[in-house]
């Protein structure tokens, strides 16, 4: 899980995305510092900003911060300074780490999907891919469930014409890389990369 601080770009703002929403429908309500942002329809919580970040946190550079367990606490005591009892209770383990395709097998009822186990260092999921490229064998970048993508999209469990997927085996563009080839298919990376290693961009 990770947080979003841009100074230039758009302000003191600590951005906390939890969920991805239609931003049409969407609540605000604000709590000294932080804004919550909530569905209109569930009432689930989207995210929140904290205004003055710099205040309040030792922010260094901008754009993406992996949360910490430190970074979490600090989180916990500006909503408590602000009158904002929400419990901070999420998963913060990495989202987006180094799979290695262990077995790459046909989908039996889609010609150009694939259905892959792949090892994530402390667990194997079995994910459907459609690159044309995905092979056994291949070291690739895997948003786990629970993930944002760049795009804004949530990973979540689902079936792929019939078949149970957790997790998406990632292109270069997806991941938002630079001069990300304009070809359909996955990252493949390089030997030096282990199963679960954190990915960073």
């Amino acid at each position: 899980m990770d947080v979003f601080y841009n100074e230039q770009g758009i302000g003191d703002v600590l951005i906390f995305p939890i969920k991805q929403g239609n931003r049409y429908e969407i609540n605000s309500e604000r709590f000294g510092d932080i804004v919550k942002i909530t569905d209109q329809q569930n009432q689930e919580v989207l995210g929140y900003n904290i205004f003055r970040a710099s205040s309040y946190f030792s922010l260094d550079g901008a754009g993406k911060i992996m949360i910490t367990e430190e970074l979490l606490d600090q989180m916990k005591q500006v909503f408590k300074q602000n009158g904002l009892d929400d419990v901070l209770d999420y998963d913060i383990t990495p989202k987006f780490v180094v799979g290695y395709v262990k077995e790459k097998q046909a989908h039996e009822n889609a010609d150009k999907l694939s259905v892959c186990q792949v090892d994530l260092g402390e667990e194997e999921v079995q994910i459907v891919c459609g690159a044309p490229n995905i092979d056994q064998g291949q070291k690739v970048v895997v948003a786990k469930v629970g993930a944002i993508m760049p795009s804004g999209m949530e990973i979540k469990p689902t079936k792929l014409r019939g078949v149970a997927s957790h997790g998406m085996i990632c292109s270069q563009k997806e991941l938002g890389l630079p001069n990300a080839p304009k070809e359909k298919g996955i990252y493949v990376l390089d030997d030096q990369y282990k199963p679960g290693q954190v990915f960073e961009f």
